[in-house]
């Protein structure tokens, strides 16, 4: 079965940041955005692994969408 998971990247003078808010301490890095998507998706796969089939379902078997907003400060 394959699922969206959702990431946040944080980039900073170091590189990239990412995590995983799904999946509580799934967390990873890397110089450039690239090598950040590859290492979490990495770290993501392990992760799961570890864990019986209908927690990943619990964990996974929902959408969060996130979004940017504009806004003004006086």
């Amino acid at each position: 079965m394959t699922y969206n998971v959702n990431v946040i990247y944080e980039k900073d003078e170091n590189g990239y940041y990412v995590y995983c808010p799904q999946l509580k301490g799934c967390q990873s890095q890397g110089d450039t955005f690239e090598e950040a998507r590859d290492n979490i998706q990495e770290a993501i796969e392990l992760y799961l692994e570890t864990m019986p089939p209908d927690d990943v379902v619990e964990l996974l078997g929902h959408e969060i969408i996130t979004s940017t907003i504009e806004v003004a400060l006086a």
